[in-house]
């Protein structure tokens, strides 16, 4: 029974008894059970797209006749420019072909198909981390779009070449994105914060015949010197590339090759604003995205048109109740698949506002986000975890120096939310009245697949909730047996496909069939995370299945972990992984970073009481068996905690991992113990390589190098009006 907000025990959490046995061997125990629950807000549920009464008909739907409800979502929701027939390809299961005999373009989609009646409507608010701000309507995004894709076609680029994109997070990128589309081409794009080394590896993998990056980016009032780790990357070897267009963004100065190298406003110019699109089949690739595979080797996820953009398209009006008046601004980079569905694609696709930020979320103040919200007049606001547990940590009065009334929801994606976090961001950031919704879904997914109906779902702080219609979600164990009973354990699976489930790996099937469907004799898909079914038939999702300790018998969640030392009073963000313990098989070791100052005096007695803590929280056998204190946790540039670092410094492994995105490479030594808390992070950084960061700091606002005819992209108006990986 859900118990409304008020009614809870220390934290809103209570603590309920060890089981004497398991059911089966899969079964990971769960013992943090959350109390709150908050109901939609009246005012909003009222004003809701999706209300009690169309959410139980979409499901009965769903659950009727699976086939139907994704054939009238296909031909309500996509232009078609030839109708499909064929609504699902099971022939060669578990490669599922959707929509397989129809045609259409995913460019047109997200803007031809808005001229008419938006053309006018603006389509991009972007602020440069300088402070430059740019917008862009629909019709001048659509005739940028063209205009870049006749200047790809005029080097040869045709439906189903290769073409990587590795650039800062400003308007071109979602340009070059949308272009590739246009035309057909498979757009490939690899977040600007990796190596040349990451790079080189991504082009090779794809045969790239264009590689489209800019002179450098900012980030942290530094440049990100993109051009140097390009040229880095294709001397070690990309015999595929042709051609290198770069984007003038710093003004910094850059090589360029003679006959290889061109400038984004030498290749458009006298280009025509309109571009034919080409019409493609449903199942062709959109793009491949590459992710990090257990044994290093990414893997490039293959995407394809329509199932995905139907899907993003989807939940953007499900899930963030996306209407005309709405400015949307999602945090994370296009380097990462939430960039992909929820800058990218999604929003454009319903016509929608949105909002790009290139920079650091804490440059030049801890504050940039929020005045951001307030300047631009941010309705939906869609973040990573791991963002605002560090937001978190500055404390309350950043955000309440900015008017943060126009917010009516916020999102969370990337990994799940500890309770106190969401608390946190429901009442400074929401003010107690934005619904939040808590999303589940990964690179290969696509797209949403579980997360609250912000107008119908009573939501829980930690809970993703239910799977949106048409998804059949469960949870079995090991053999494959759904769990039943509440709070117990297993492996997260998908029953059925859906449109925007990925469709291979790149050029290695087999791969993508052993990694996803095999476990299970490919009855479902696998989605590697661990999770339970509380009795409301909420899922909670716990964190990969890697991330299970065995702890004397017993199988543990770190996530619950980390959450109940989150709740802390002294604690902002903690992270826990396993090691080897030679009575218990396995020990549990805490990374924490505290709130205020904190001497190392007093880190035994905070030790001691954190443990204690936790053994009240949960239970004795989830006590840590050493707490380590460190400035911050290692994370990505997108945000995302890098566990699989923290699993090999816990071990004493030797670092064998891609760590070009590490915010803060110092931080190592720190978390090996090898440095004193507070020293990394005034440790002095030595001189970027390519893909890092320029240790030359110039000015914030300096604006680049006059060129004879300046384009859009070098020469910024101020205006004002309209989120991590992971």
């Amino acid at each position: 029974m859900l118990m409304p907000q008020g009614q809870a025990g220390v934290a809103g959490l209570t603590r309920k008894n060890n089981r004497a046995e398991q059911d089966t061997s899969a079964d990971i125990e769960y013992t943090l059970q959350e109390q709150r629950a908050f109901p939609p807000p009246a005012s909003f549920a009222a004003r809701a797209r999706i209300k009690q009464r169309q959410l139980t008909a979409l499901r009965r739907h769903a659950e009727r006749d699976y086939l139907d409800f994704w054939r009238t979502q296909a031909r309500e929701q996509l232009r078609w420019h030839k109708p499909f027939s064929i609504t699902l390809d099971e022939s060669e299961a578990p490669n599922y072909r959707w929509f397989c005999d129809g045609e259409l373009n995913v460019s047109w989609n997200c803007l031809d198909a808005h001229l008419a009646e938006r053309g006018h409507r603006t389509a991009i608010v972007f602020e440069g981390e300088p402070g430059d701000v740019r917008r862009l309507s629909y019709r001048e995004l659509h005739a940028e779009t063209c205009r870049f894709a006749n200047g790809l076609r005029k080097l040869g680029i045709e439906r189903g070449d290769r073409v990587v994109i590795y650039m800062p997070m400003v308007p071109e990128a979602l340009i070059a994105m949308q272009a590739c589309a246009r035309l057909g081409a498979v757009h490939s794009v690899v977040f600007g914060g990796f190596s040349a080394t990451s790079l080189r590896d991504r082009i090779q993998d794809a045969e790239a015949r264009v590689v489209i990056t800019a002179d450098g980016g900012w980030r942290s009032g530094q440049v990100v010197p993109l051009k140097a780790a390009v040229d880095k990357a294709l001397e070690e070897g990309a015999p595929s590339v042709g051609h290198v267009v770069v984007l003038r963004r710093t003004g910094s100065a850059v090589s360029m090759r003679a006959g290889r190298d061109l400038w984004w406003h030498e290749l458009t110019d006298g280009m025509a604003p309109e571009c034919e699109p080409a019409w493609v089949s449903a199942e062709h690739p959109l793009f491949l995205l590459y992710t990090s595979g257990s044994t290093g080797r990414p893997k490039g996820i293959q995407h394809a048109s329509a199932g995905f953009l139907l899907n993003a398209r989807l939940t953007c009006q499900w899930v963030f109740d996306l209407r005309d008046d709405d400015v949307f601004w999602c945090t994370a980079d296009v380097g990462w698949v939430t960039g992909h569905t929820y800058v990218a694609y999604g929003p454009l696709a319903c016509g929608a506002t949105l909002v790009m930020y290139e920079g650091a979320p804490t440059y030049p103040a801890g504050d940039r986000f929020w005045k951001m919200c307030a300047e631009h007049a941010v309705t939906i606001f869609y973040t990573a975890p791991t963002a605002i547990r560090a937001l978190m940590r500055l404390g309350e009065e950043l955000p309440a120096r900015h008017d943060l009334s126009k917010l009516r929801l916020l999102g969370s994606v990337g990994e799940p939310i500890n309770p106190e976090a969401w608390m946190w961001y429901h009442r400074v950031i929401g003010r107690e009245r934005c619904p939040i919704v808590d999303t589940w879904w990964q690179t290969e997914t696509g797209a949403i697949l579980i997360a609250p109906i912000p107008g119908v779902t009573t939501t829980k702080p930690g809970s993703c909730t239910q799977p949106l219609p048409g998804i059949f979600a469960d949870i079995v164990d090991d053999q494959g047996v759904p769990v039943q009973r509440p709070g117990a354990g297993g492996y997260l699976v998908i029953r059925k496909p859906w449109p925007s489930l990925a469709r291979t790996i790149w050029r290695d099937n087999n791969r993508y069939i052993g990694a996803y469907w095999a476990k299970f004799d490919n009855r479902f898909y696998v989605a590697g995370d661990g999770a339970y079914r509380d009795a409301d038939g909420y899922f909670w999702i716990v964190g990969r299945i890697d991330d299970v300790l065995n702890v004397a018998g017993h199988r543990l969640g770190t996530m619950e972990i980390e959450s109940a030392l989150v709740a802390h009073p002294r604690v902002a963000e903690a992270a826990v992984v396993g090691r080897p313990h030679e009575i218990k098989g396995e020990g549990i070791l805490a990374f924490v970073v505290c709130r205020g100052a904190r001497s190392d005096q007093d880190a035994p007695a905070l030790s001691a009481e954190l443990r204690q803590w936790v053994a009240e929280q949960l239970s004795p056998i989830a006590k840590p068996d050493e707490i380590r204190f460190t400035d911050a946790l290692p994370k990505t540039r997108s945000g995302k905690i890098m566990r699989r670092l923290l699993r090999a410094i816990a071990r004493g492994e030797e670092i064998t991992q891609d760590v070009s995105t590490l915010e803060n490479p110092a931080i190592i030594a720190q978390l090996r113990g090898e440095v004193p808390v507070h020293a990394a992070t005034a440790a002095v950084k030595t001189k970027a390589e390519p893909g890092a960061r320029s240790k030359a700091k110039p000015k914030p606002r300096a604006k680049p190098k006059p060129k004879p005819k300046p384009k859009p992209e070098a020469k910024a108006k101020r205006h004002t009006g309209s989120p991590s990986k992971t």
